[in-house]
């Protein structure tokens, strides 16, 4: 009897589809992030167009007549995991070369897969497939969930978990094959049969592309869509990991339950989640006034009731994503388009991969693309509309052969291990996210002193370009500092691989935190942390030609004073209008602390503004300068004010290549 028989059979390969679905999922997330990093440090842009071209891989199927399978199909998969196992330890040239070539061989891999005809094609491939892509969102959900958000697998020495899962992967890929060779061999499959159209081929692998486009935007890591949001970062992550794991269970008991939904039901379904969708994130959005007098703008808080309702609708609809690429995937399976077609379907979807990725992209960076940037500027709803969409007409397409298929399967027995693995992950993910979660222990009220901390932290990378959430974890906690800010800490964003750099840093100090504006806004990430309780936290926009910015202010109170905190960060040049924005705010209250990145240096009219309503701490401490810390004064952008006859005990610049701003620390008493 042979072990790649029946259940076995099946289990095995969902065990290789999940591996090789979240290894996809791992390369794109660190292929677009290192692109995000050379356009960050100026890298020279040819270097990233050649690197972008790795998108279109498919185009290399249009060069063989009967398509890649066999052992060089294994090959270009055992190609992508060793690339997985070797890019994350890369400077960024070599992990933007590395992972954009393992995203380009999956891209090879998963058209080469579907078109390969098999002798047991009645066991619905698409059923597989969905099951392999449930359990990968479980298992991405695990690994960040034990990150505050970031993955786990793919930095420090927990890297291990990574090739391991690559290792066992790899070791599947040469298994299946060596049984998959023997079925091909004696199947007599018909030498004639009716092909699908290169039209619909095409519709459907776009539709493909589409649902992975939507797991590695949002579903894969469920702090994005907290971020977008504002709301509890646990809920969100039991609601999306316990969705999935039901759409898991289901799979491996009764495929044919969903395959025998109706058509119309599968398009409400679609339809209901794409409303939920934009409606989430169109909610949290904010209409920037034209007119410099309506602002300094403070938005709607969004704390309503009524708000979370798209929100968990939308996460209790997502595995309609699942389902969609199951159905998807087996209507080109059964289809059996000419290997030609479905080359050409993948080479489109690898372009629409590309342009999709840079439209996200462009929501945030918009002021530096020069005519398509501003098309982009507020519109990040319209990108996740054109995602959803994508997805979902082609569903349209899909016939009655595939539905009876899939209708037609059998849930296997031995699929206890799909029940238990997901299942475990969930539970895995929940316990995840509060092991991890910060505890504040409030400091002593009986406090004469503050330390303050600003930092720009370059979106959580040093100066060359690599990942530095450790080195900046470590100088912070150095520092210890009672009160911290951070700028350009842009959290959650596929330009900096979905990872929450302050959800990290206030999870591994346990601080009190407060991060703004919402990632939907597309402004600079900010964020306070601080040692005792942050007290009314709001965000208010500041007028912007260009790059929208903002500022988060707060109350905390320490040793019976209330000191009223605002950690902002302007745009290029610190405009001056931004600056008297902030100064609106700040005129009136007493011991304020202003702390962030205002991009403008003293010999601006913007920073005698400042002055002539605070103090600079630094200067307070140093009024004749002091050169021995490595900063020249009139070079600084960073600064701490404080209210003026505020005592300043100490104030230090450290320079150093963990971040491209140096960070200040400035120690107050009363």
């Amino acid at each position: 009897m042979k072990l790649w028989d029946g259940a076995k059979k099946q289990d095995l390969d969902v065990l290789l589809y999940t591996l090789l679905f979240l290894v996809f999922l791992q390369l794109l997330t660190d292929f677009v992030e290192a692109i995000y990093v050379f356009g960050l440090l100026g890298t020279s842009i040819p270097v990233e167009i050649a690197s972008v071209l790795l998108f279109l891989s498919p185009l290399i199927l249009l060069l063989l007549p009967r398509g890649l399978s066999g052992w060089p199909m294994v090959a270009v998969g055992e190609l992508m995991l060793l690339c997985r196992v070797v890019e994350a330890g890369l400077d960024p040239r070599g992990k933007m070369l590395v992972s954009g070539l393992g995203v380009a061989c999956f891209l090879l891999f998963l058209p080469s897969l579907l078109a390969q005809h098999e002798e047991d094609e009645g066991e619905a491939k698409g059923v597989r497939l969905g099951a392999g892509l449930a359990a990968a969102l479980s298992l991405s959900i695990l690994l960040r969930a034990f990150g505050s958000g970031s993955d786990i697998s793919t930095a420090g020495r927990s890297q291990v978990i990574g090739w391991v899962l690559a290792a066992g992967a790899g070791a599947l890929l040469v298994w299946r094959q060596s049984e998959v060779r023997l079925a091909v061999e004696g199947c007599n499959a018909p030498a004639t049969r009716d092909r699908l159209p290169l039209g619909k081929t095409v519709a459907l692998s776009l539709g493909i592309a589409g649902a992975l486009v939507l797991c590695y935007f949002a579903f894969s890591s469920p702090a994005v869509v907290a971020r977008w949001t504002g709301f509890s970062y646990p809920a969100i992550v039991t609601v999306a990991a316990t969705t999935v794991c039901l759409f898991a269970m289901v799979v491996g008991a009764k495929p044919g339950l969903l395959a025998g939904l109706s058509r119309r039901t599968v398009v409400l379904w679609n339809v209901a989640f794409g409303l939920c969708l934009v409606l989430t994130i169109a909610g949290h959005q904010v209409r920037f006034p034209s007119d410099p007098t309506a602002y300094p703008l403070a938005p709607n808080p969004a704390a309503h009731w009524l708000y979370q309702v798209p929100l968990y609708l939308m996460l209790l609809l997502h595995p309609v994503v699942l389902v969609n690429l199951m159905l998807l995937c087996q209507e080109l399976v059964t289809g059996h388009p000419r290997p030609r077609a479905v080359g050409a379907g993948f080479s489109l979807a690898g372009l629409y991969l590309l342009l999709i990725v840079f439209a996200q992209v462009f929501t945030t960076v918009y002021d530096y693309i020069p005519v398509a940037g501003p098309l982009f500027r507020d519109r990040f709803w319209l990108v996740f509309l054109a995602a959803w969409a994508v997805m979902a007409l082609p569903v349209l397409l899909v016939g009655q052969r595939a539905s009876e298929t899939i209708r037609a399967a059998r849930g296997w027995q031995a699929g206890r291990a799909l029940f238990v693995g997901v299942a475990l992950a969930t539970v895995g993910s929940v316990a995840g996210v509060a092991v991890t979660a910060a505890r504040p222990v409030t400091a002593p009220q009986s406090a004469t002193s503050l330390k303050i901390l600003t930092y720009n932290i370059q979106q959580g990378y040093d100066r060359y370009g690599r990942k530095n959430y450790e080195g900046q974890l470590d100088l912070i906690r150095r520092v210890d500092a009672d009160i911290v800010g951070l700028q350009e800490c842009d959290t959650t964003r596929i330009a900096n691989g979905n990872s929450d750099v302050v959800r990290y840093i206030a999870d591994e100090l346990d601080l009190y935190s407060a991060y703004g504006p919402k990632t939907v806004a597309g402004t600079f990430g900010i964020a306070l942390l601080a040692k005792y309780p942050i007290e009314n936290p709001r965000v208010f926009y500041m007028y912007s030609e260009g790059e929208q910015t903002a500022t988060i202010e707060a109350q905390i109170r320490v040793g019976g004073k209330r000191f009223t905190v605002f950690v902002t960060h302007l745009g290029n040049g610190g405009p001056i209008v931004q600056q008297q924005a902030i100064l609106a705010e700040v005129e009136g209250k007493e011991n304020v602390i202003l702390l962030g990145d205002f991009n403008f240096r003293p010999d601006t009219e913007q920073y005698r503004l400042t002055a002539a309503m605070l103090d600079n701490s630094w200067v307070v401490k140093w009024p004749g300068g002091n050169d021995r810390q490595g900063v020249e004064l009139a070079r600084a952008i960073d600064h701490i004010f404080v209210s003026p006859g505020t005592r300043v005990a100490d104030s230090t610049y450290l320079p150093g290549p963990d971040s491209d701003h140096p960070a200040l620390t400035s120690t107050i008493e009363w």
